[in-house]
């Protein structure tokens, strides 16, 4: 039905706005909680740790494959929702403030790969069209709190939360009652502790994974330095005018129209191929990036991270297209989340180096660091010959 992919992008976009809930609001958090500036990237790899730790399980339990997908993304979306409420309550310190990101990162995992697992069991053909809208969703949601911080500047930071909740409510619901299980899924029938590993005697599912990972190396780290970025350009240039919230918003939120862009483009020239591209321009963005952060041309600079933005997201639909069509088709969810859970993993260890090299001195040349991944993940790519 026409309806199923719209439902899927909005709920997907409306769940992983919690994802960034936190860092949006971390100015208000530190001087609440008196943090040192650099608890910013602790407070993403909570996230991240607790996304993590949800994807392994669920993919060692099979949870999207013995399950409805539907009502795991519904459960979900509810209890991530409630955790993120929790952020409200006065009485919390910094240790519990970790721990609250951490189980929304836990629930995510019933959320972001299982999106993509509902998205293919409705979707077999043009796969790379539908995950490339599922991917902007998730953009979009990513940079969704920034917009909502820059807009309700004046309002207690506390509104942010509200608001990401309210809306993973609603596309929770909105799955569970509006997207029936697709007529693609083959539902995984026992709990096979090894199932998840399955895919990867697949040559093709390997090269598309370490792509993946390469990808995810770069891509979260980006992510979370966005501000960081902009907040040192201003330092450095006083007299450009832009307000930081709002232009991370922007810049992040254009990844989404990158992605559906290239499942567009996937439709006439391959998804690998399109990854290729994509991973490629990002790596020289990385390689790039000394000679353009901290340029005196206000726009060159921003144009650099608007083209930045867009091609380090634009291959994430593209790996996920094929890891999905070549994964068993029993294990399509599970394979899809070990994926992830790996990939994320990675992220933690990239946003942690960045923050721990990361000094006024070095700020203009660390992010040629987030090149290894992209380096990493062509080298994978073109080491696939089919």
């Amino acid at each position: 039905m026409k309806r199923i992919l719209p439902v899927i992008v909005i709920s997907q976009f409306f769940c992983t706005s919690l994802w960034f809930a936190g860092n949006a609001i971390m100015g208000d958090i530190a001087r609440q909680f008196n943090l040192e500036p650099g608890y910013l990237a602790h407070l993403t790899s909570a996230v991240q740790s607790g996304f993590i730790t949800g994807t392994l399980i669920f993919a060692i339990l099979s949870i999207a494959d013995r399950f409805s997908p539907s009502r795991v993304f519904f459960f979900c979306a509810i209890i991530a929702a409630l955790i993120n409420m929790a952020l409200c309550t006065r009485a919390i310190n910094s240790s519990e403030l970790i721990t609250i990101r951490f189980m929304t990162g836990f629930f995510l995992a019933g959320i972001y790969p299982v999106g993509m697992k509902i998205a293919a069991d409705h979707y077999e053909q043009g796969l790379g069209k539908s995950l490339g809208f599922l991917v902007g969703a998730l953009v979009l949601g990513t940079a969704f709190p920034h917009f909502l911080k820059g807009m309700t500047a004046g309002l207690p930071w506390r509104y942010v939360i509200y608001a990401t909740s309210t809306l993973a409510t609603l596309g929770g619901v909105a799955m569970v009652l509006l997207v029936p299980d697709g007529p693609y899924r083959k539902a995984g029938q026992k709990l096979n502790f090894t199932g998840f590993l399955n895919g990867f005697r697949n040559s093709r599912f390997r090269a598309a994974a370490f792509g993946y990972f390469g990808h995810m190396w770069e891509l979260y780290a980006f992510w979370v330095f966005v501000p960081v970025i902009l907040a040192a350009y201003k330092i450095n240039y006083p007299a450009a005018r832009f307000n930081v919230s709002l232009l991370a918003f922007f810049i992040i939120a254009s990844g989404s129209l990158a992605c559906v862009f290239s499942g567009w483009i996937s439709q006439r020239i391959g998804a690998k191929r399109t990854a290729t591209v994509a991973l490629t321009i990002s790596c020289i963005c990385c390689i790039l990036s000394p000679l353009v952060l901290f340029i005196p041309a206000t726009a060159v600079f921003i144009g650099f991270m608007f083209i930045w933005a867009t091609s380090v997201i634009a291959d994430s639909p593209m790996f996920s297209t094929i890891v999905a069509r070549t994964a068993p088709a029993e294990t399509k969810g599970t394979s899809l989340t070990i994926v992830n859970c790996i990939g994320f993993a990675i992220t933690i260890i990239s946003i942690q180096l960045i923050n721990a090299l990361r000094t006024d001195a070095n700020a203009k040349y660390i992010y040629m660091l987030l090149g290894i991944g992209p380096v990493l993940g062509l080298i994978a790519l073109f080491r696939d010959k089919e």
